[in-house]
């Protein structure tokens, strides 16, 4: 199994759930300007990260990856257990960080997405920040009195601590999020959190 990724990108959730499992796998860099390769796009038509691999099996897109991780790995309980619904809550949130909360980032990472006008970034930025801080409320908000969204660590919990980075990377301050920061600060001193954020060298 080999995993294909940009550091710190969404793809250190994978790059985590590959840790939790504990079982032998690669993990390979792939420098931004290859995405858009011949090789890379054979992987992946899109050009992104992440990627997975399995012999022959080639898997994009991080929700799909982390289910079939979870599928191939049972044991290791990446969406929080066993039981149907402490499951599909998982899901629901990962679903969240996925389509909503990394969504919101990408007027801030790429504004020349939506605006070819320069001068027009600054406000898509600002409107994407308040669109980001009302998230990180919602998030904050069904953490309380939790350490993790599912009670158990899940793999909703490493792609959020994915994002909390780019909190930080991008000056959202999470003063106003305690629940945000505690789950930030524990994912921070997992083991396997900082194995997989060592091999990105972050």
């Amino acid at each position: 199994m080999k995993l294909y990724y940009l550091p710190g990108a969404c793809s250190l959730a994978d790059h985590i759930a590959l840790e939790w499992i504990g079982q032998p796998y690669e993990a390979e860099a792939v420098a931004r300007e290859a995405l858009q390769s011949p090789e890379y796009l054979a992987l992946n038509p899109l050009g992104s990260v992440p990627c997975l691999t399995d012999g022959s099996f080639s898997l994009t897109q991080n929700v799909a990856i982390l289910y079939y991780l979870a599928e191939k790995h049972p044991e290791a309980e990446l969406f929080g257990g066993q039981d149907a619904q402490v499951k599909a809550d998982a899901m629901r949130w990962l679903a969240f960080c996925n389509s909503d909360l990394h969504e919101a980032f990408v007027p801030i990472f790429a504004p020349t997405r939506f605006i070819d006008q320069e001068s027009a970034h600054a406000d898509l930025q600002a409107k994407a920040r308040e669109k980001i801080l009302r998230l990180l409320g919602v998030a904050n908000k069904a953490l309380a009195g939790k350490d993790y969204f599912v009670g158990k660590r899940s793999v909703a919990d490493a792609y959020l601590f994915v994002i909390l980075r780019w909190c930080q990377g991008v000056g959202i301050d999470l003063a106003d999020f305690p629940n945000l920061s505690a789950l930030r600060e524990r994912m921070s001193q997992d083991p396997a959190v900082k194995t997989a954020m060592a091999q990105e060298g972050l």
